[in-house]
């Protein structure tokens, strides 16, 4: 900070130009200011688009830090004033210096297509340019059913009755750990998954060896 002395004794600070700059992309891209300025508008709009679409916390908080990354990448340009070549430079980057996974890759190009599209409005031309990570060639690891049994043995409580609705009726973790009373009804052997991925309801069964287990733990919850 720079400061001029005036003639009554007091003092005023003046912003330099590195904190000019600093101050001035802050407000536009979205960080939070130490002086207590309005929040960010970019990420702001990207997270409202994201909740708009009704899309996971988790999916949010991965495409906000993409966004992110991508601006610092750039030296803090605001991708309005970028295109497709910074997109293909930052995703090679991520194959080439980053060596990250294809996942990794293709979880950073679905970000930035979202920035583009449905917060910027701006439609990106087909990058083929990309340098692509490369997909590891694997066998799938698949448990027998002996091997499920054995796991299953070892675990009590509620988590082997978790266990078991994870593989027997086919949730996912979160799922598992959000699902209601009402959502299970035991007359039909049928589990109703609320908001489930993508936000979509679904029905899936309930296994009839889970019931006597889910049973007595819901005596258990209500007493």
């Amino acid at each position: 900070m720079a400061s001029v002395a005036l003639r009554s004794s007091r003092s005023f600070s003046y912003p330099t130009a590195s904190e000019s700059s600093a101050l001035a992309f802050a407000l536009r891209v979205g960080e939070a200011d130490p002086t207590g300025a309005p929040k960010p508008r970019l990420l702001d709009r990207v997270r409202a688009a994201i909740r708009a679409r009704h899309y996971s916390r988790r999916t949010e908080k991965a495409y906000v830090a993409w966004v992110r990354r991508y601006i610092f990448f750039h030296d803090k340009r605001h991708p309005a004033d970028m295109g497709a070549p910074e997109v293909t430079r930052f995703l090679s980057s991520l194959a080439v210096e980053g060596k990250v996974a294809a996942s990794t890759q293709n979880q950073a190009l679905s970000a930035l297509l979202f920035l583009y599209g449905e917060v910027l409005a701006v439609d990106l031309p087909w990058m083929d340019e990309i340098v692509r990570a490369k997909r590891p060639q694997r066998l799938p690891v698949v448990l027998t059913r002996d091997e499920v049994r054995a796991v299953l043995r070892r675990l009590e409580g509620t988590p082997r009755l978790m266990a078991f609705l994870l593989y027997g009726a086919g949730l996912r973790l979160l799922e598992c750990c959000r699902l209601r009373v009402q959502d299970v009804d035991f007359g039909t052997n049928q589990i109703v998954v609320r908001s489930g991925k993508g936000d979509k309801d679904r029905v899936t069964m309930l296994p009839a060896v889970v019931k006597p287990h889910l049973a007595r733990h819901l005596e258990r919850v209500r007493e």
